[in-house]
């Protein structure tokens, strides 16, 4: 059944160290190599839900995203995550308090993530709360729900409204033309993973120069 009300959901520590275990079990019976690190911040804590098309990052690719992003961001930089929780998991996995994100999402699990969490549908772009000030993050790294021109382009308003310039998508390889005409990105060679296979090839795309090439 899916949760569709508006309830903030709790999760107890009990519970996610028990979702914990589930992946663990589970990435291992699949033969993946599991990460040391575990908790709530874990790539993989809130399961993916198909029907938001969610699709995680493997641990590598969102690690190496996370990098990306603190070393674009630079010394005491804000990081916004426009629909892509697992990189901002991985931010908070690996530096904790130390770095500043945000994670704008559609799904209210995220909620977990307190303060930092900012619900957000990309239909409505600009529908964001006083406290996210234009032009207040160093870097955008953003991964639009659905392949779509349209939903490219009202994600593309909400990325340039935050960032002070730099803007990491990722998208489908089939995007590379709307990527460069809304944003102003192109792509790099470096190719994310997710932790299952999809069927669209999936690219990163930067406006700045990057580590990804």
């Amino acid at each position: 059944k899916m949760d569709d009300d508006d309830d903030i959901p709790q999760l107890s520590s009990q519970a996610l160290a028990a979702l914990q275990e589930f992946y663990l079990e589970q990435e291992q019976r699949e033969g993946v190599k599991t990460s040391q690190g575990s908790g709530q911040y874990s790539v993989g804590s809130i399961e993916e839900n198909w029907q938001l098309s969610q699709f995680w990052y493997s641990e590598e690719t969102a690690s190496c995203l996370a990098n990306e992003a603190i070393a674009a961001a630079g010394k005491d930089g804000k990081i916004a995550c426009v629909s892509a929780p697992s990189v901002y998991q991985k931010l908070k996995e690996q530096q904790g308090p130390a770095v500043s994100a945000c994670i704008l999402e559609y799904d209210r699990r995220f909620a977990v993530y307190g303060q930092e969490f900012v619900f957000y549908d990309y239909n409505s772009p600009l529908s964001l709360p006083a406290s996210l000030l234009p032009h207040s993050f160093d870097i955008v790294v953003a991964d639009p729900p659905y392949l779509s021109e349209e939903c490219l382009e009202k994600t593309a308003e909400t990325v340039k409204y935050l960032t002070k310039g730099k803007i990491l998508l990722c998208t489908g390889a089939i995007m590379e033309e709307q990527a460069a005409k809304h944003l102003g990105v192109k792509m790099c060679k470096f190719i994310p993973k997710h932790s299952r296979n999809l069927a669209n090839e999936f690219r990163c795309y930067v406006n700045y120069v990057s580590g990804l090439d």
